[in-house]
């Protein structure tokens, strides 16, 4: 019987675990944190051993196979010591995709992602489609190909995840766009960023399909690049009618999709607005008519989806002051759009931890747009240094329930507060969706107050 270890008992490390015991592994869990409780009852349903509070370098060694969390890094020592003894490390991703026979519909990207992601999903599931939506998104892809599988998999799939993956095929690949983030991941090597994005073409055959935002000049580069490895045929999307081939574009207000299909509709009838989303709308829609999706219900599903929580969510309108919630802005290119949809004067909390960012990008739309900046982190020295002097009025907070009172107290009526941090979450909260959560808490306590 084969080991599978498997590093990490979040929903992906439990998912891997649940599916390589029904496949006949033996498996054993290790995580370096506490286990929580759900996720230690669906282990002790299947039998699984596992461990928390630290590894034991000796069982895990021992393994035939380890399955790593994405938030591991390659550099671990762990990690490193398996790759010494030639032990393969795959994503939860690649093992499940074993086990599988889906068609898959892969999304990455360094912005739009999961609204991209989500919206295929919607597309698929109201035409009837047997789809399952997993990645970072809903439930993992292993534990559901464990409990039954589906006819398609609409995938959400970060650098992290794609590092892993070895053998795994995508049928319809997305890349959304490319822009600096994690690079303290990747040795603050912006090449390595890239490629690790890239690996969601390898394995790709003639007839699959990548589909990609046309005016990306880092995907455009790449494409030249690497075009001698990419065999699947090509499905670009653009705002700019003159570029040639063009699978979607947009028009004198008319969104028009060209392939395999042609149809059209009026930009207005979109459910999603501002320019990012325009995007996310045009991907999601080439993607659903590769995968065969009749027109009429492609219009119906992109003019009814609902937006995704966290990503420019609007919460509240308290004393004439909009509060939004973008806390799934991890990086700088995710404010850049917030802030670009944004028509009124702002109050922006940024802050987090740092992942290598350059605010530079932001810095004319701050300056144009931005009065009041609440520095929301443990440590805003990298802020200070580059805001300092570019906004009338600066604050630090340490709590969201202090950004929120600080914010509230600098905006006016006709004002925007916009929550779009640019950073992780992870030096005050446990995650995106729990600043955004408290976020939204925090604004609707004021607003009772009012």
């Amino acid at each position: 019987m084969s080991k599978l270890v498997v590093l990490g008992a979040g929903e992906s490390g439990v998912g891997a675990a649940i599916l390589g015991k029904r496949r006949g592994y033996e498996v054993f869990v290790s995580d370096s944190s506490h286990v929580k409780d759900v996720y230690k009852q669906m282990l002790e349903a299947e039998g699984i051993r596992f461990e928390e509070g630290g590894h034991t370098a000796g069982s895990i060694l021992a393994a035939d196979e380890v399955v790593k969390s994405p938030g591991i890094p390659d550099d671990a020592p762990l990690i490193v010591s398996l790759r010494q003894k030639g032990i393969p490390v795959i994503s939860e991703i690649e093992f499940a995709g074993r086990y599988s026979h889906a068609k898959m519909i892969c999304i990455t990207g360094s912005n739009g992602k999961t609204t991209t992601t989500s919206l295929i999903y919607h597309i698929l599931s109201t035409a009837g489609y047997d789809v399952g939506l997993a990645g970072n998104i809903g439930s993992s892809l292993a534990r559901q190909v464990a409990e039954g599988d589906h006819e398609w998999f609409v995938i959400e799939l970060s650098s992290f995840q794609l590092d892993g993956m070895y053998d795994f095929r995508a049928d319809i690949a997305v890349i959304l766009n490319i822009t600096p983030d994690h690079l303290d991941r990747y040795g603050y090597d912006m090449q390595r960023y890239v490629d690790a994005k890239f690996r969601i073409l390898q394995n790709q055959h003639p007839d699959d399909a990548f589909i990609f935002w046309n005016d990306d000049p880092i995907i455009r580069k790449n494409i030249e690049m690497k075009r001698d490895n990419i065999k699947s045929k090509f499905y670009p999307f653009s705002d700019n009618p003159d570029e040639s081939g063009l699978a979607a574009y947009l028009k004198d207000g008319r969104l028009s999709f060209t392939e395999p299909s042609a149809f059209n509709m009026e930009q207005e009838e979109l459910a999603l607005t501002g320019r990012h989303n325009l995007y996310d709308s045009m991907a999601a829609g080439i993607a659903a008519n590769v995968a065969g999706i009749k027109k009429e219900n492609i219009r119906r599903a992109l003019s009814d989806f609902v937006g995704v929580p966290h990503r420019l969510e609007k919460v509240a309108r308290v004393a004439g002051v909009d509060y939004i919630n973008d806390s799934k802005a991890t990086n700088v290119n995710s404010c850049w759009y917030a802030l670009q949809s944004v028509r009124t004067p702002v109050v922006l909390i940024l802050g987090g931890k740092d992942k290598g960012n350059d605010y530079s990008e932001i810095e004319q739309l701050v300056v144009q747009k931005v009065h009041g900046l609440v520095l929301l982190g443990v440590d805003n020295a990298k802020l200070h240094s580059f805001f300092d002097g570019k906004v009338p009025v600066i604050a630090d907070a340490r709590s969201m329930h202090e950004a929120v009172t600080l914010s509230a107290s600098m905006a006016s009526p006709g004002d925007t507060v916009l929550l779009s941090p640019c950073c992780a979450s992870f030096d005050l909260f446990k995650s995106y969706e729990d600043r955004g959560d408290q976020f939204k808490a925090e604004v609707m306590a004021l607003a009772g107050q009012k």
